[in-house]
């Protein structure tokens, strides 16, 4: 059995197998900070290309402040002092910039696979989870998820030349 003492720099926790109400029920430790892009990756599901270019476009949403707040931010309050760099004025300009890219490459992917990437990528739904809010059948996101991060990697290299930078 595995031990979360043994791995200290995750956060470990415990996911139930099968539903409530099934008789062979089955508890399992798993890394609860795992993406799910990179799930996909350890069991070849993506290549390395399309898990760069998900891990881009999620520092892109992260860097635009694009997430959901539950409290207001006082980190970017004004300042006295606006020569200073790294204030707020140019975590603003970052975020903007960010957001733009974002955007940018979401328009680049098209609205029909935006939706999958979103979800996967951004929010962090793994793919059981965006299929049934998509409304979609089973195992039909990752065929889907797939074509839009090659769409994703095809845009950042047109645009930027490499998607690791």
């Amino acid at each position: 059995m595995i031990d979360p003492k043994d791995y200290p720099n995750r956060t470990i926790g415990r996911k139930l197998l099968a539903p409530a109400d099934a008789v062979d029920r089955q508890m399992v430790l798993v890394n609860l900070d795992e993406s799910p892009l990179g799930w996909l990756h350890r069991r070849r599901m993506l290549d390395g290309r399309q898990v760069a270019a998900g891990e881009r476009l999620r520092r892109d949403h992260h860097a635009a402040q694009l997430g959901a707040r539950v409290t207001m931010r006082w980190d970017m309050a004004v300042t006295a002092d606006r020569s200073r760099s790294g204030g707020a004025d140019a975590q603003a300009l970052g975020s903007v910039a960010a957001r733009r890219r974002f955007h940018a490459a979401m328009d680049a992917v098209g609205p029909g696979l935006a939706d999958i990437l979103w979800r996967v990528v951004c929010a962090g739904e793994g793919l059981e989870a965006a299929e049934k809010g998509l409304g979609w059948p089973v195992r039909s996101g990752k065929l889907v998820l797939g074509l839009a991060l090659d769409r994703l990697a095809l845009h950042y290299e047109n645009h930027i030349g490499q998607i690791n930078a």
